[in-house]
């Protein structure tokens, strides 16, 4: 069978992460589930193990709650398997929207020079201009959260990019020697962060977002970063949380030689599934707002 690569968006808050694992309900999980609805693969048919798509490689994991907009799969299919047929048994929550033929030898993880996350940061400017749009109906835009100095963000953003070794800011025992660039830009009571590199360490991206907000909102001094960023390990009271997951978005992975065609069809299927929740939040937010504001 042909081997094809397919773009997937899915809303991570209902999942525990993108990988499979024992017992808790994951994106790959509800992928393998529609393939095998579908008869697409025969479960038996890779070597690599039981139960997965001959060829089978993702872009990334993803941790439980985020989101992606561009995670990449890659698998033997039969031609047949569009987006568009794909999506008749993925769940709601979960839309494939793009599609290339790739080689053989194509390796969706392997093959990725670079994948890109995106973090909405709640975090009103220190100078008090906050948002006065009326469509902002999250219930924290009535004060909650300290403020930023953008200029300290963006200071951190610029002395966590380039090449590090980042073992005190994930998990991770091993390969953390990253290249990541962080970029910073204002949009009402949000910061919104652009991180790029090759790959990441586990919750690496949420850490780094943590980092640089104790630096924007004055709990940490740029010092601080010297110090994560040293050989030696930080004493347990310094460690450095990760950011909530939420506001986290998977938006690109890149493979300069491979050229996705967009299924019309899927996407606006995807785009129908993506305002219907955008709409329910909104209306959540007005809700809790609500009770904010009768609580006296």
């Amino acid at each position: 069978m042909p081997k094809r690569a397919f773009r997937i968006a899915y809303d991570g808050t209902g999942y525990h992460g993108f990988q499979r694992q024992p017992d808790v309900s994951t994106v790959e999980d509800a992928i393998f589930r529609a393939l095998r609805s579908l008869d697409a693969y025969d479960p038996n048919a890779d070597r690599e193990g039981p139960d997965r798509p001959a060829g089978y490689a993702a872009a990334g994991r993803t941790d439980a709650g985020v989101t992606a907009l561009a995670q990449t799969i890659a698998l033997e299919v039969p031609d047949w398997l569009t987006p568009r047929a794909f999506n008749a048994d993925l769940p709601a929550d979960v839309r494939a929207w793009a599609a290339a033929d790739v080689s053989p030898t194509f390796h969706a993880t392997h093959d990725a020079t670079q994948r890109t996350y995106t973090y909405h940061l709640y975090a009103p400017p220190a100078d008090g201009d906050r948002s006065d749009d009326p469509s902002s109906d999250d219930p924290v835009q009535d004060g909650l959260g300290s403020p930023v100095d953008d200029d300290r963000f963006r200071a951190a953003c610029e002395a966590l990019s380039g090449r590090h070794d980042f073992h005190n800011l994930t998990p991770d025992d091993r390969n953390t020697e990253r290249a990541p660039t962080i970029e910073a830009t204002r949009d009402a009571d949000f910061l919104v962060l652009t991180v790029a590199a090759g790959g990441f360490a586990r919750e690496l991206v949420r850490r780094l977002v943590s980092l640089a907000h104790a630096v924007g909102t004055g709990e940490a001094s740029l010092e601080t970063i010297d110090r994560v960023l040293g050989d030696g390990p930080l004493p347990g009271h310094e460690g450095i949380a990760p950011a909530p997951p939420d506001p986290l978005i998977l938006t690109g992975v890149t493979y300069p030689d491979v050229a996705f065609t967009v299924d019309e069809r899927a996407v606006e299927s995807a785009r129908a599934v993506f305002d219907r929740r955008r709409i329910d939040r909104r209306t959540g937010a007005r809700v809790a707002g609500q009770v904010v504001d009768g609580i006296d």
